[in-house]
């Protein structure tokens, strides 16, 4: 059997999210059910992260593991090939043991994108419009409340998970003119569902609507999930890169 490594990235605007799922159109789906068109065999993919309904990839890793005798050149090829254009795999490479995606991950990197002036159509997928006005210096003041480890029970949606204590290694801002957009980037070792989004939105709302930054500081501590500060909307969070150890 050869096991193989992948570097994936995707638009995940029109895909239900990257897990694989009954009745519904995801990223896995689509790649393991085009691998068998391809190849004749199937295939079964795991992912690093599961990124969720509207969230995009550059750096999506996944492993799988076949019996086929063809190079990772042609295999990669062969596959990109019949993939649809919102799917790309980056690179394949042999590993000489089963790799798994979700272990000795060192550190993610995800970005969230906003724009704060109506979006081009070139990148409008993959950035949310805020509307109201931002200040963008408390914004970045508001960061400051989710840097370290904390119980991130508030920021968190689901119950699978038993610990919320995550830690969070940096939140950073960056303006890119040529574009007109903004991306927080965010860099932890793991990271509970949706608990980008909340973090981005709780404190996007603070500072759109000149809300104390000790706000954040009191539902964070008081660790209820069902808090009431807005959700980031998917379109403008992507996955960049994972490191292993």
């Amino acid at each position: 059997m050869n096991h193989y490594k992948a570097i994936i990235a995707y638009d995940g605007t029109d895909y239900a999210g990257w897990q694989v799922q009954p009745e519904k159109l995801a990223i896995a789906n689509i790649m393991q059910n085009t691998f068998a068109k391809t190849f004749g065999k199937p295939i079964k993919l795991i992912g690093a992260s599961r990124t969720d309904a509207g969230v995009h990839a550059l750096g999506q890793v996944a492993s799988f593991s076949t019996n086929i005798l063809i190079s990772p050149y042609q295999l990669q090829v062969a596959w990109n090939n019949l993939l649809p254009n919102s799917i790309v795999i980056r690179s394949l490479q042999k590993t000489e043991t089963f790799f798994h995606p979700q272990a000795y991950v060192k550190q993610k990197t995800y970005w969230y994108h906003f724009f704060t002036a109506r979006p081009l159509p070139f990148v409008e997928r993959y950035g949310s419009y805020y509307r109201y006005a931002l200040n963008i210096e408390k914004l970045k003041e508001t960061f400051t409340v989710f840097t370290g480890t904390h119980d991130f029970r508030s920021f968190y949606t689901g119950n699978e998970q038993k610990n919320a204590i995550r830690t969070i290694d940096s939140i950073s801002l960056q303006y890119f003119k040529r574009w007109n957009i903004y991306r927080v980037e965010i860099r932890g070792k793991s990271f509970l569902r949706f608990m980008i989004r909340r973090i981005v939105g709780a404190c996007m709302d603070v500072a759109s609507r000149n809300l104390p930054i000790a706000l954040l500081q009191k539902v964070l501590e008081e660790r209820d999930p069902n808090q009431r500060l807005p959700n980031a909307h998917a379109k403008g969070l992507m996955l960049n890169k994972i490191i292993y150890e």
